[in-house]
């Protein structure tokens, strides 16, 4: 502690925007203030070793707590674990939304956030899981699935095989894809730099605070919550048949929501059908 109440901060301060969705009447950021550690993107022949410490060094992050935050006129302050919600209001049209985002206290910062506004244009949304799903994880072996996201990084984890063909036939262009996972936050930067270097559709990416304790319901909450954003779009969900917990049904069983009659199909990656 420096004088007793504020912790000292020995790195720079970064913002951390997150891949958000709004409508054509309300835009939704959210975000997180860190310390900079100095990621920078992998490579092929990142070793093993350099591909751990980076796995280490993002889930002991140090996040930046009461700092405070502008954009468009609107201010908020980060939660205990450096975390930030902002809503902002007006008339948007549809696509991605560059919001450029200031922090104001404790230090200076600049960061652009990016929002997307569905087209009207669009059939149906795409809400998948991600792990074992776009990227083999072995998410029922938990060791091997630690062991994995800590020895390999972006460009070196293994995809399903046709899974980004598949995607971008699904968003044609103009399809909504939305990214659910129980994933921390602390990954975020590393899987969007994943579905960057697949090709697979650019789409917000909704993971769960890290901690010893799991959200309960966190993909069924997540889900519902783009459901109830938009109200007039039909869904297909994809997840994987290899986790049968209370948290994984949300991607497996329409029975879960009251809108079920809104989700059009459901895809699991073991099989190679799509059914109603």
């Amino acid at each position: 502690m420096g004088d007793g109440r504020r912790p000292v901060i020995a790195d720079p301060i970064i913002i951390l925007p997150y891949l958000g969705y709004g409508t054509r009447n309300k835009l939704t950021l959210c975000g997180r203030v860190l310390e900079d550690e100095g990621f920078r993107p992998s490579a092929d022949a990142d070793s093993r070793w350099r591909n751990l410490i980076r796995f280490w060094k993002r889930l002991e992050s140090d996040e930046v707590a009461g700092a405070r935050l502008r954009a468009r006129g609107t201010e908020t302050a980060t939660d205990r674990e450096g975390y930030f919600h902002l809503e902002l209001e007006g008339a948007f049209r549809p696509g991605w939304h560059k919001v450029p985002l200031e922090l104001i206290s404790p230090s200076r910062a600049k960061a652009t956030a990016r929002v997307l506004v569905p087209s009207p244009k669009a059939s149906f949304g795409l809400i998948s899981d991600i792990d074992d799903t776009v990227v083999y994880s072995n998410v029922t072996r938990k060791l091997r699935m630690i062991l994995a996201a800590a020895f390999s990084n972006a460009r070196t984890r293994k995809p399903f095989k046709g899974v980004a063909a598949f995607y971008r036939a699904l968003h044609a262009g103009v399809n909504p894809v939305f990214y659910v996972s129980k994933s921390p936050w602390n990954l975020f930067a590393p899987i969007v730099e994943y579905l960057e270097v697949q090709g697979l559709p650019q789409g917000p990416v909704l993971l769960r605070d890290f901690g010893l304790r799991s959200e309960k319901e966190h993909k069924r909450k997540t889900i519902e919550a783009i459901l109830n954003t938009y109200p007039a779009l039909k869904f297909i969900l994809s997840g994987d048949s290899g986790e049968q917990g209370e948290d994984d049904r949300p991607l497996t069983d329409q029975k879960c929501y009251a809108a079920s009659a809104r989700i059009l199909a459901i895809s699991l990656s073991t099989t190679t059908e799509v059914w109603k």
